[in-house]
């Protein structure tokens, strides 16, 4: 649910596999655009960015 191949995450590339969950979900709450984006669920599933196959199979 990290966004680690965008920009905004540059300076926070060198935490991860360090980082715990919680220190980054502590920093997604701090800088929201360093969440994966879009999300979408049915209720039952999440899925986070873009995956045409999962929306199919969701939507």
């Amino acid at each position: 649910m990290f966004a680690w191949n965008s920009p905004s995450s540059k300076p926070f590339r060198e935490l991860r596999g360090k980082a715990t969950d919680d220190e980054l979900i502590e920093l997604m709450v701090e800088q929201p655009r360093l969440i994966r984006r879009p999300i979408l669920t049915d209720g039952d599933q999440i899925v986070f960015g873009f995956k045409q196959d999962a929306y199919d199979e969701i939507i």
